[in-house]
């Protein structure tokens, strides 16, 4: 029997309740609904380090942070020697491309990929041009990418500045859907799409900021915890972010995100109509994920590098072929998934060897996690989660404090049950799994199989220079800069 192809779709800080099929009010996201009803949703899939970098090489070594090396974002640190997921399937006879976001140093390390091209948002001076970059240029549109004025890493925003199919959001989907026609029909096809949005710059075309004009957008969650004194890791966070609360301010910011959203939903449908065309609908595993979310405001808060369910919480949507019923259509699993799981997932539907390097386990069949543990830096910013598939207990060892949800009663985080008698035994099991999990500077702040953290640093950051890594034009490029410099975050 042929082997399938695979469609590994990844999008960038896209929350995982940001889907109709998720019961979400608002969202317009017709394609990966009929996707959910195609195949299986996990409401319980995580990252298990928020942040881009750490995030993606997990998805692609099948391993935690610990193994594969980064729970920091470490921008200038090259790919561990471990099999990958691009390279297992090329040992196994498939043909491997990629389009888009890969988030790797070098910029053009292939990791197994017979090819990739490159939407890089914006980073030629750590090395490379990339290729989005090379065909704005051949559009008579060299450096333009930023002239819009918005950020990576910001919650500014306005309509695209550019023709429609020079957003990179068609750009993905066009040289995605180019390298499938192109494909050798002798052998099956890996192929990985990598969208940069919805992650910031909030730059929707115009027609989808339209398709929201007259909706009313839902406000984020808000509760008694998130009021006074905040550890550093928060509290930063809201320095760095100095957005006004107000109902409009933050129903505009979160129109354009969903614009984003709605732009990169349809696009899909381009992906999914050239399969069709191509005759490989059928015979095609689908899968959707991200790497992680954004707070989008809630409890005051933005961006990534937490484990509320606004950042940890990512879209996981997996679909078998038309002729295998392995993976249950219209199906909902409530099992505990982590990026981790991507990689033996997808080889094991294909029927392809799972390196013995891997830590995770496939989505598909009996087996199951007891808890799933979630790392994210390690100086007074630390974050911690330990999460049984009901309850979530986070740790942040700057202060020491302990935040404890039940998920199940509670799916907005709006109630901290750390305190709670009644949870008592919930939060010592959590607590120890965290102990067990522990390493590296962890060590310092548990004493006697407890957690006693360390002193939280009161001071406060400044307002941000770097304007949250604005760019500027890009023609001529840059001069090279330094690559382990980071910018557009608090730290």
């Amino acid at each position: 029997m042929p082997r399938p192809n695979v469609l590994l779709v990844m999008v960038d800080q896209w929350p995982g309740a940001l889907l109709g099929s998720a019961g979400h009010p608002v969202i317009q996201t017709p394609t990966l609904d009929q996707l959910a009803r195609l195949g299986t949703r996990y409401p319980r899939a995580y990252s298990e380090c928020p942040i881009c970098i750490p995030a993606r090489r997990t998805i692609m070594t099948g391993t935690s942070p610990r193994k594969h090396g980064d729970r920091n974002f470490a921008p200038a640190q090259e790919m561990p020697a471990l099999p990958t997921l691009a390279q297992s399937f090329r040992d196994g006879g498939y043909q491997a491309y990629a389009v888009g976001k890969m988030h790797l140093y070098p910029q053009r390390d292939r990791i197994g990929f017979d090819d990739i091209l490159l939407a890089e948002e914006g980073r030629p001076q750590l090395g490379a041009v990339d290729d989005y970059d090379m065909f704005l240029a051949e559009q008579g549109a060299a450096g333009e990418q930023y002239l819009h004025g918005m950020n990576n890493n910001d919650y500014i925003y306005r309509p695209w500045h550019l023709a429609e199919k020079l957003h990179v959001t068609n750009w993905t989907t066009r040289e995605a859907a180019k390298m499938i026609k192109r494909r050798d029909p002798r052998r099956p096809g890996f192929w990985h799409v990598s969208y940069t949005h919805p992650h910031p710059p909030l730059v929707p075309l115009a027609g989808y900021l339209d398709l929201y004009e007259r909706e009313r957008i839902d406000l984020p969650p808000q509760a008694d915890w998130d009021q006074g004194a905040l550890p550093p890791a928060l509290q930063s966070i809201r320095d760095h972010w100095p957005i006004r609360s107000s109902d409009p301010d933050l129903q505009a910011i979160r129109r354009a995100f969903y614009a984003l959203c709605t732009h990169i939903d349809h696009q899909l449908r381009v992906l999914i109509g050239t399969l069709r065309e191509e005759n490989l609908l059928d015979d095609t595993i689908i899968m959707v994920t991200g790497d992680h979310g954004d707070m989008l405001g809630a409890f005051g808060l933005w961006a990534k590098r937490l484990f509320y369910e606004g950042s940890a919480q990512v879209p996981m949507i997996l679909v078998d072929t038309a002729r295998d019923a392995r993976v249950a259509a219209g199906h909902v699993d409530h099992r505990l998934v982590g990026l981790q799981d991507v990689m033996p997932t997808l080889l094991s539907l294909a029927g392809l060897p799972v390196p013995e390097t891997v830590e995770g386990i496939p989505m598909v069949g009996a087996q199951r996690r007891d808890f799933l543990y979630g790392e994210c830096k390690e100086n007074v910013l630390a974050t911690r989660m330990a999460h049984d598939g009901r309850h979530k207990l986070i740790w942040y060892p700057a202060g020491n404090v302990l935040q404890l949800f039940d998920l199940q009663e509670d799916p907005y985080e709006c109630r901290d049950l750390a305190g709670v008698s009644g949870y008592a035994e919930v939060r010592r099991r959590l607590e120890q799994v965290l102990v067990r999990e522990a390493w590296g500077v962890d060590d310092t702040w548990i004493r006697d199989g407890r957690l006693v953290g360390v002193a939280a640093d009161p001071a406060r950051g400044s307002a941000d220079r770097a304007f949250g890594g604005q760019r500027g034009l890009h023609y001529p490029q840059p001069p090279l800069s330094d690559p382990t410099r980071t910018v557009g975050s608090p730290g």
